[in-house]
């Protein structure tokens, strides 16, 4: 099957599976999009959560939807005529609302990763085969999209991603022979996933599968190649209890930050007063579910909420072309961005991007609010550098375009890719998303990642074909 995700938008009537933080950015393009889609049901369990994107809609010009239980989910595709679900629960559950849609003939949008172990993505895989349907994920993180069965790349829309696409393919290092990618979360961003739900395995699938899927799209994209083997190392290094107090972190002990003295002198908690949509969508919220935003990092590991993820991986990858990438994840790092550097037969290119040079320990600043709700960049932005290294030349800084809105600019021009633009606006496509793609991207992508899991289970090399998911 080859890639048409272009030639057919997805909107029309649209059910939104799933209101966290992230469903609003989806439910304001599409209501910006009303002319040609129009959001005509909610599916969530917390009428509160529910309440709080009606208000939404109505604030937007908008009318209120019904609200439907998950065990009604398949009546609500009937019943309200949907044409095209976006999935943003809980990662483990997207397989729950993307077979059934599929089945029923219904266009699936799933915020990444699509699902969260083999066995769930071996089903939804079977399901796309078996029914001809559409499924696309999505990959925005600082402009990276990229999307399983009709596959795009909104990493082809980030300049930067783009430039040193480009040079590689333009044979400017010759060969590529090797890469490293070091990727660095601080320690609001980064501490966040062991905050929420993310900090459970079995919810997202651990940062290799929710959050290095961005990473390992795009070296995919920039070597256009597969990879074939993985092995990793993981541990939780830094968050937990124990690590806490053996480094000196621990303040107290508290289950979450809300009404605790000892988290008022802890930088690591957050202070969800300080923000009024965390108030409304999830302190609001609790007596429905019971779910706690603002969990403790250095949580006891007793607790039947102990942290299962890890903080700090290393992984080999070594692909189809013979590159191998060695790739480290830290999520405890004083300032955040990321280093790549591709090795070649003709030389060297090097992209060093600093996304927040520091953060402060200050209430204002651990409330996060545009990091939190996808609307702003990062505090502290540092330098961002592509440059090049010739054999037997000097260096070259190549001249770089950079994007510091929401997700790197990516989140606007996904929208538009996927939803159609707005009246009156063009899509920025970029050159480089001329360039041919098939529905295996997505999949390689999550392939890496689930590979990586089995890998810090068995201590051993984890061929991606082992894992049975079709030809990658």
């Amino acid at each position: 099957m080859t890639s048409s995700a272009t030639s057919q938008s997805l909107g029309g009537r649209t059910a939104i599976v799933g209101t966290g933080s992230r469903a609003a950015m989806f439910i304001r393009g599409i209501v910006e999009r009303s002319s040609t889609s129009q959001v005509v049901a909610l599916c969530e369990p917390n009428s509160i959560r529910a309440k709080y994107y009606n208000d939404l809609l109505v604030s937007l010009g908008a009318p209120t939807v019904p609200v439907y239980q998950p065990e009604d989910f398949k009546s609500m595709l009937e019943k309200e005529k949907v044409e095209t679900i976006v999935v943003t629960c809980v990662d483990a559950l997207h397989h729950l609302y993307i077979i059934p849609a599929l089945e029923a003939g219904v266009r699936v949008l799933t915020e990444k990763p699509m699902t969260t172990d083999i066995e769930k993505c071996r089903s939804i895989l079977e399901t796309v085969e078996r029914t001809g349907k559409h499924l696309t994920v999505t990959f925005n993180y600082r402009g990276a999209y990229s999307c399983l069965i009709e596959t795009i790349s909104i990493c082809r829309y980030n300049p930067v991603h783009e430039l040193v696409k480009r040079t590689i393919a333009e044979g400017k290092i010759g060969e590529v022979l090797s890469v490293h990618f070091e990727w660095l979360l601080d320690t609001v961003h980064g501490a966040d996933y062991f905050r929420r739900w993310h900090r459970l395995k079995s919810s997202s699938g651990g940062l290799m599968v929710h959050k290095s899927g961005h990473h390992f799209d795009l070296v995919n994209w920039w070597l256009d190649s597969s990879p074939v083997t993985v092995a990793g190392m993981g541990r939780l290094a830094f968050y937990g209890e124990e690590n806490g107090k053996k480094h000196g972190w621990v303040k107290g002990d508290f289950e979450r930050a809300r009404g605790s003295e000892a988290a008022k002198s802890d930088p690591f908690a957050l202070r969800m007063e300080d923000d009024e949509t965390l108030m409304a969508l999830y302190v609001n919220a609790e007596g429905e579910d019971g779910y706690y935003r603002d969990q403790n990092v250095f949580a006891s590991s007793t607790s039947d909420k102990a942290i299962s993820i890890e903080d700090d991986m290393s992984l080999l990858v070594r692909y189809r072309s013979g590159v191998v990438m060695t790739y480290h994840l830290t999520a405890y790092s004083p300032w955040e961005g990321y280093h790549v550097m591709f090795n070649g037969s003709r030389g060297r290119l090097e992209l060093n991007v600093c996304e927040s040079e520091y953060r402060l320990s200050a209430t204002s600043d651990n409330a996060m609010g545009g990091l939190i709700h996808g609307t702003g960049s990062l505090p502290n932005v540092g330098p961002t550098s592509v440059t090049l290294h010739p054999l037997w030349e000097k260096p070259k800084t190549l001249e770089v375009e950079v994007d510091h809105g929401a997700h790197g600019g990516g989140d606007k021009r996904m929208l538009s890719v996927l939803f159609g633009p707005r009246e009156g606006e063009l899509v920025d496509t970029g050159d480089a998303s001329k360039q041919g793609a098939d529905e295996r991207d997505g999949a390689r992508a999550l392939a890496v990642g689930l590979a990586a899991n089995e890998s810090f289970k068995t201590g051993k090399f984890v061929e991606i074909e082992s894992l049975r998911l079709g030809n990658l």
